[in-house]
């Protein structure tokens, strides 16, 4: 099924791009596992294939909660989570990612989480999500290199920007401890102390 999605995202045009990759998902997947994720949260869809990423990470029972603002989009994943057999490990709210963070217990819960949206909202996103995070979990958030724009001083668009004040909060955050790997598009991998 995973086959089946990426080749029906790539008929999308230049927005197939936000899918992340083959190597990216067998990580997320694998992370997913190593730290026997039973609580996961995305911020961002797409078309769902990082989902079922996580989603096959899962530790038995587990659930992952999909934040998204497409429906359009969205319905590719839900259409490939029921072929995969993941569906019941996954729930996907149309919102503002926001607002459903906001809406989650304040409480250290979740295992895992990726950020892969927006980029003027990962600062909201990571703040919402830090605390409810345990200790041991993981953050991740995708696109922090920007394809090398975030080292080039005349890159000052929005999401560069954005990246850049993001990448700096992580960095100056002692809630966690951080790396990030310069394999795909840059990839934050943060532990929760």
């Amino acid at each position: 099924m995973v086959r089946e999605l990426q080749a029906e995202t790539a008929e999308l045009g230049d927005v197939a791009g936000m899918q992340i990759g083959d190597d990216q998902g067998q990580l997320l997947t694998m992370l997913t596992r190593l730290i026997g994720a039973r609580r996961a949260v995305e911020v961002g869809t797409f078309t769902g294939y990082s989902s079922m990423c996580i989603a096959r990470g899962l530790a038995d029972g587990g659930s992952l909660l999909c934040c998204d603002v497409s429906e359009e989009w969205t319905q590719m994943g839900r259409r490939a989570w029921a072929a995969a057999g993941l569906a019941d490990r996954i729930e996907l709210r149309i919102a503002p990612a926001l607002d459903t963070l906001r809406s989650l217990p304040a409480t250290a819960h979740i295992d895992l989480a990726f950020i892969d949206a927006d980029k003027p909202g990962y600062t909201a996103y990571w703040d919402e999500l830090v605390p409810r995070v345990r200790p041991g979990g993981l953050l991740l958030a995708d696109n922090v290199l920007w394809s090398g724009r975030i080292a080039d001083p005349e890159a000052t668009d929005e999401n560069t920007n954005a990246l850049r004040a993001f990448n700096d909060r992580v960095a100056s955050d002692e809630r966690v401890e951080a790396v990030v790997l310069t394999a795909f598009d840059g990839l934050t991998i943060a532990r929760r102390r």
